[in-house]
């Protein structure tokens, strides 16, 4: 277990290109927070037409079913199976990482918002950070660095602030799901550290490729597909699913694991950050939510954190983790 988590140190010089893929990768998954509505309350948005509500195993399912049903068809045609192929030991760690890593957050992460809500879930989800730092610390991988503390730190409170955790009474302590809701942080912290030292040696599509496989074999041994089919979802159903597959798993994370080739683990986790500020501005613009003071605070705060982590630290400068391109 332990290989999956060692992240060489190799040079590159693109840390701007890797914000804006993660910024990208945020702003799909704030989308995808919007569209979430649909799975849990049964419409897409006020006012909108009724869907009837989707389980939380079938929306994580479909979501990396149908994402490998789009992308195994294109690199095919595109490169060959012959190129796609990898070595079994790195095809077995890619396997591990969908399992624990893509599969466990997102079941976890969708548990958690059915027993507390998505202010609870997302400021547990995103201490994510707190463990990723502690890991490559305790690890001997980087050095403990002030502003490298404070950005994560920053980034913590700022979530918490613009999800409303902070003078709303939103947060829920429903036992169950505050503990799927810190598993699914460790799985985030997981496919952060195992991702990044697999983008050092493969291009972002053949791990994506690869860790969808083992993210849909997955579900398919919890889930037979005849359960699926029993279940007699609608049309509008699995229209919703198949888009959903594409904007909050296929776009976002071909645009984080690119992410990762530019930064490291930890640069990248606070960046990720922007998800919850892009999900309650998206939400502010499309459904006409307001957006109290303590919430503007926290997305002021989490873009602090973004500026603080990326500032060079001269004491950490040679310990950073950090993978070249393979574009």
């Amino acid at each position: 277990m332990n290989a999956i988590l060692e992240s060489p140190t190799r040079p590159h010089a693109h840390p701007l290109r890797g914000y804006l893929y993660i910024a990208g990768a945020a702003l799909s998954w704030g989308v995808s927070a919007t569209l979430g509505r649909a799975a849990f309350t049964g419409h897409l948005l006020p006012g909108g037409a009724s869907l009837a509500a989707i389980n939380p195993l079938i929306i994580s399912q479909s979501r990396a079913t149908l994402s490998l049903a789009v992308l195994l068809p294109i690199l095919l045609a595109r490169r060959g199976w012959t190129a796609l192929k990898v070595p079994q030991q790195d095809l077995a760690r890619l396997v591990v990482l969908g399992v624990l890593g893509v599969a466990a957050s997102n079941y976890l992460y969708y548990v958690a918002i059915q027993r507390t809500n998505v202010a609870t879930a997302i400021i547990l989800q995103y201490t994510a950070p707190v463990w990723v730092l502690l890991y490559t610390v305790v690890r001997g991988a980087q050095r403990p660095s002030w502003r490298r503390n404070a950005a994560v730190a920053l980034a913590v409170v700022g979530c918490a602030l613009a999800v409303g955790l902070v003078g709303s009474g939103g947060f829920r302590m429903d036992p169950l799901g505050v503990i799927a809701a810190l598993l699914a942080a460790f799985s985030f912290a997981f496919y952060n550290v195992g991702g990044h030292s697999l983008l050092a040696r493969y291009d972002r599509w053949k791990v994506l490729l690869w860790v969808l496989v083992g993210t849909a074999a997955f579900w398919m041994v919890i889930n037979p597909p005849w359960k699926v089919v029993a279940a007699q979802y609608g049309r509008a159903q699995w229209l919703f699913m198949a888009v959903f597959s594409l904007v909050s798993v296929l776009v976002p994370f071909s645009c984080y694991f690119a992410g990762l080739q530019h930064l490291e683990p930890t640069r990248a986790i606070v960046a990720s950050c922007l998800e919850p500020v892009f999900s309650i501005v998206i939400a502010a613009a499309v459904l006409g939510e307001l957006l109290r003071s303590l919430q503007t605070l926290g997305i002021a705060l989490v873009l602090i954190a973004i500026v603080l982590i990326q500032l060079p630290d001269r004491a950490a400068r040679s310990d950073e983790l950090l993978v070249e391109p393979m574009e």
